[in-house]
């Protein structure tokens, strides 16, 4: 072996090695990628390992382990170093694993349908029926386009002879391909060059087949809605349901986001309810319809089941698909394969004995040391049990635990997992290979001319030495590069590109997306309002006149201690609330936008652990938010999400800077020139000031300059007329006429002459009493246009309902 960092590599003799031969020398089809790597050297290496790392914390990838402190924060974890496959290889797994989606297509089709694998026998009705996720309601329905399955999942893995094994099916919300993408483009910056020059097979066309696939059911005359069905931003695998969303160009909706109406379901938009033909779910069976299925679920959709039941919307996958996620189907394979398809299997299952049988319950009592107990069922409180792990004493409680309830539980063959090098630091911190046991997850979806194979998956690694490969334990993950035959670059072979979308439309924006995207254009405001706030009262001294007013003008605002996360007026918990805002709008925001506000919350816990200047932490802060204010601007496409996210940030900048003015004004006296300074520092107009008069700040200046200059971003002014021309927009969109405005507290604040406010007199006095009255009213007003168009356009109660045209 030429590389030296295989020097340390220790092979397990007796586990399948997916680098060396049983010689120990590197496989011919991993020998390009060992070179490689040798020859690029070990700074370049522990580069691309630190790069991957970083991309995978700025992205925002995340699985939460449950009981882990880091919760629905821990990064995914991905081992930047692939596992390759050859193209004949993959090419028997390819056909196995379409083959076994077929087949377990067939047998919810029967499950579902006229039982005939129940009543000959072959299976044991006592699987199904006993099984949580059987739903009777689901009974007699014939999904739309003939598929229960459009989307299934297999976790193979290789015995120590080098063969492939089933070892489970997912067909309820098979959970990873987006996880596999990711891991895909993140790789790809790793290795820029290494997967062209390998041939590589891509993972695009995949996605747009799943995309096709969704849009193809809807009717010639009707224009095609699917949408992506999530539980909400506290699942483990959220991030992959925005992902995927985004990858795929259709919307990310919860629950609540979908109404039935008779027959048929819809999504709520702003421009009214619009048909919807498919739904990609990320929701167990059961929560989804709390009419017909769980009563207690607040995520699901009130009469789902009927619309599925009357064929007018495609469920991928089908409801009542969970009732084959159960190691104890396995055992039965091979005869419903026969029955269902008269084939054999082409990827076998690992084996399997079902206890609720009497010679299957004897073998496993006479063999528990040389296997694997699993609980039958999803909902039982029993974990994992390896019976060579067991003492004496645990193997005889283990017995009588069987022969009290057989029918819960089942038995599999112990399999020697293969194994596959992953980086570690090795002597000296010179990155090394280390191996882990490894477990593939191959995705295949229905498409008009049958299931097709993602060519590559998701691979997992165990986190240490053991046999159990699992997220949820603690593993991590790795690309799987599926080799071409000839190495020759195509739009087949090629690094995974984005799939084409379809220009956007209004009708398809939920009306929760736009309120999320509405909210969050006000707490990103807000929190620059706070920063811009605190920043400046920082900026007078403690000695100062001025230090009394400022101070008490700043705790009407926000909490005097910038770090404070408990109290509600704290800039950090405006900074929280932003957070997830944008985690609600996440399919709609880029992946720099999306890495520009994770990067600008952990600088902020940082300053706040470390205690760093409150100064300097503000100014910091500041380049932050100015950075997702430029995002707004140039990254976002600018429709009517778009329109109402500026409208969010232009409400709250005109209510903050009325609010303060307003109070700084309402007392009647005349501003010192250091309070003025004071607000144009807040106003981010200092230089404009200066600039303009030449002179030390007066107060009819100032007011001009913050209130009526049109020319200045920052001026009351500027927003109102911005908050029109977006709600112009928003209204021509949708085919109406603009009705919302703040033209009359507009009005009364442009009555005032700005030379009536300068001096002491009793005149000048009142008239700066009365400007604090109107800007008073004109935030009222703000406040006031921001509840009706939560009611007009986010809850869709102050109007009837619409329907959108097709």
């Amino acid at each position: 072996m030429t590389d030296a960092r295989l020097e340390d590599y220790l092979s397990d003799t007796r586990r399948y090695d997916e680098l060396l031969d049983s010689s120990g020398d590197v496989r011919a089809h991993w020998r390009p990628l060992i070179d490689a790597l040798a020859n690029e050297g070990a700074d370049a290496v522990r580069h691309g390992v630190e790069l991957a790392r970083r991309l995978i914390v700025e992205n925002g990838v995340t699985y939460n382990v449950y009981a882990d402190p880091q919760g629905r924060d821990r990064p995914w974890v991905l081992d930047p170093l692939p596992v390759l496959i050859t193209a004949d290889e993959w090419c028997e797994i390819e056909l196995g694993v379409a083959q076994r989606a077929r087949l377990f297509d067939a047998l919810l089709s029967d499950v579902y349908g006229p039982q005939r694998l129940l009543a000959d026998g072959t299976v044991p009705a006592d699987l199904p029926f006993g099984h949580p996720n059987f739903l009777w309601p689901c009974h007699g329905i014939a999904p739309p386009g003939g598929n229960w399955l459009h989307v299934h999942a297999v976790d193979i893995s290789r015995s120590a002879d080098g063969r492939w094994w089933a070892l489970a099916d997912r067909t309820q919300t098979p959970s990873g391909p987006g996880y596999a993408l990711e891991n895909r483009q993140i790789v790809s910056r790793v290795f820029p060059d290494l997967l062209g020059d390998l041939g590589v097979r891509s993972l695009g066309g995949f996605f747009v087949a799943l995309r096709e696939n969704l849009l193809r059911h809807a009717p010639e005359d009707e224009a095609p809605l699917a949408v992506v069905l999530t539980p909400g931003s506290f699942n483990e695998t959220y991030f992959e349901h925005a992902y995927l969303a985004r990858q795929l160009g259709l919307p990310l909706v919860e629950g609540h986001d979908l109404t039935v109406r008779g027959d048929t379901v819809h999504l709520k938009t702003l421009g009214g309810l619009r048909r919807v033909h498919a739904i990609l779910r990320r929701l167990d069976d059961d929560f989804c319809d709390p009419v017909e299925l769980r009563a207690d679920s607040a995520l699901g959709v009130p009469g789902l089941i009927g619309v599925v039941r009357a064929g007018r919307v495609v469920l991928a996958n089908g409801l009542g698909s969970g009732v084959l996620e159960s190691a104890a189907w396995m055992g039965f394979m091979p005869a419903a394969a026969e029955r269902l398809l008269g084939e054999k299997l082409r990827l076998p299952s690992v084996a399997t004995w079902w206890c609720g049988e009497r010679l299957a319950l004897d073998y496993v009592l006479e063999n528990l040391e040389r296997l694997v107990i699993k609980p039958t069922y999803p909902n039982q409180k029993f974990g994992v049990v390896f019976g060579r792990d067991l003492e004496p004493q645990g193997r005889a409680d283990l017995a009588r635990r069987l022969r009290a309830q057989p029918h819960a539980y089942v038995a599999q063959e112990r399999l020697a997992f293969s194994q596959a090098p992953v980086w570690r630091n090795g002597s000296g911190g010179a990155p090394g290979f280390s191996a882990r046991a490894l477990g593939i997850r191959v995705y295949a979806i229905a498409t008009a001319t049958g299931y097709r194979v993602m060519p590559g998956g998701l691979a997992r690694i165990a986190s240490d030495t053991a046999d159990i490969v699992s997220m949820q334990r603690g593993g991590g993950s790795k690309d799987v590069w599926v080799l071409a035959p000839d190495r020759r670059s195509s739009d087949e072979i090629n690094v995974a590109s984005a799939v084409p979308r379809t220009a956007s439309r209004h009708d398809d924006l939920p009306s929760r997306l736009a309120e999320n995207l509405f909210w969050f254009g006000r707490y990103s405001e807000r929190c620059e309002d706070k920063a811009r706030l605190l920043r400046a009262t920082l900026r007078v001294r403690p000695n100062a006149l001025l230090w009394p007013q400022v101070l008490e003008t700043c705790g009407r605002f926000v909490a005097p201690s910038l770090f404070d996360d408990v109290n509600p007026l704290g800039l950090s918990a405006d900074l929280q609330r932003l957070g997830w805002c944008a985690a609600q709008a996440r399919s709609r925001l880029s992946a720099e936008n999306w890495r520009a506000i994770g990067v600008m919350q952990r600088e902020f816990q940082d300053a706040a652990l470390a205690k760093r200047d409150p100064r300097e932490t503000l100014d910091v802060l500041l380049l932050s938010l100015a950075g997702l204010a430029g995002f707004a601007l140039d990254d976002m496409t600018q429709d009517d999400g778009w329109r109402l996210m500026m409208v969010g940030r232009r409400l709250e900048r005109l209510q903050f800077l009325a609010e303060l003015l307003a109070q700084r004004l309402e007392s009647g006296d005349t501003p010192a020139q250091s309070e003025l300074e004071w607000l144009l520092d807040i106003g981010d107009s200092t230089i404009t000031y200066r600039t303009r008069y030449l002179a030390a700040p007066r107060l009819g200046a100032t007011i001009d300059l913050l209130v009526f200059d049109q020319t200045n971003p920052r001026a009351l002014a500027f927003q109102w007329h911005a908050i029109e021309h977006s709600l112009v927009g928003v209204a021509v969109s949708l085919g109406g006429a603009p009705d919302d405005s703040l033209d009359e507290a507009v009005a009364l604040v442009g009555e005032l002459q700005l030379s009536a406010i300068e001096g002491d007199s009793p005149r000048a006095l009142r008239a700066r009493q009365s400007l604090a009255a109107q800007l008073t009213g004109l935030a009222a007003a703000a406040g006031r246009l921001s509840d009706r168009l939560s009611l007009k356009h986010f809850t869709l109660i102050d109007a009837e309902i619409r329907m959108v045209a097709v």
